[in-house]
């Protein structure tokens, strides 16, 4: 007796292939990703009493109080950019990086029940993880936009440039950057737990290693090379400068950060795929 031949719809095989981005099987689990985005809002700000309020709370009292102690006490300079729209605009930005970096730190280990049940693919928590910083970045640009139309009609000294069309391109950027460093930090945890408890104390301490609180301008010659070897100090100075119209932007310093963001990404999907084949066995 002869088998009719079976056309299957689906052939799961072992994955040999370190980078293996799986685009096409991401976009099948794009259902997936929203449902893990809506369960990162529900789980974060159910049974609070600000709820969304957070978004906007969270960024506007930093601010005050930089403005105050590094604006008005310590005096740092902010490019003749009003003190509260100059620290604004770098701690909505900043706050986009350290959501994606902080949330897919503990990917593997916030995870472990889930992943070791089911099979899809794991890079879909750390997709939702920085889509949910990007829906928290558009509040509070939101608010930062508001801000920008108050001082302007203050007669405040901001300009509207070209540049502004290279806001894709930062918050892009941006992103990559906290998804790569995340996954990174995520597949070592599964050996070293104590950079799980280090993560939210290190991304503190690496805000200031960024232009946040002073221009790039602002720092010595001697040490301005020192910052702009971090890829991040151009990415945030670009955002200001296409926001504020002040301050400092170099084509050369967003091509660097461009190429190390990218070298990144690759380095961190690599090292990903090949912790995430037998991380069940170290978790």
């Amino acid at each position: 007796m002869k088998h009719s031949s079976e056309n299957w719809t689906e052939i799961i095989s072992a994955d040999t292939s370190l980078f293996r981005l799986q685009f096409r099987e991401l976009w099948r689990y794009r259902d997936l990703i929203s449902l893990f985005v809506r369960r990162d809002f529900v789980a974060t700000y159910k049974q609070t009493v600000f709820g969304l309020g957070w978004y906007f709370l969270e960024p506007l009292v930093t601010t005050v109080i930089f403005t105050i102690v590094f604006a008005g006490i310590a005096n740092i300079s902010t490019d003749e950019n009003p003190p509260t729209l100059f620290y604004m605009a770098s701690i909505v930005i900043w706050n986009f990086f350290a959501k994606a970096l902080r949330n897919n730190a503990v990917l593997f280990t916030a995870n472990t029940h889930l992943f070791g049940k089911v099979y899809f693919p794991r890079l879909t928590v750390a997709i939702s993880n920085t889509i949910s910083g990007l829906v928290a970045f558009g509040f509070q640009f939101l608010m930062l936009l508001i801000l920008w139309v108050y001082f302007y009609v203050q007669g405040a000294n901001l300009f509207i440039t070209t540049y502004i069309f290279l806001l894709p391109v930062f918050l892009i950027l941006m992103g990559m950057m906290g998804l790569s460093l995340g996954i990174l930090v995520s597949a070592l945890t599964t050996k070293y737990r104590d950079l799980a408890i280090f993560i939210n104390f290190g991304v503190q301490l690496l805000m200031y290693f960024c232009p946040i609180i002073y221009p790039v301008s602002s720092v010595p010659e001697a040490g301005r090379l020192y910052l702009l070897l971090n890829p991040i100090t151009p990415i945030i100075e670009g955002f200001r400068y296409a926001m504020l119209g002040n301050g400092t932007f170099e084509w050369w310093q967003l091509g660097y950060a461009t190429i190390v963001t990218i070298i990144l990404f690759i380095s961190s999907v690599l090292i990903f795929n090949k912790v995430q084949r037998n991380f069940m066995d170290t978790v």
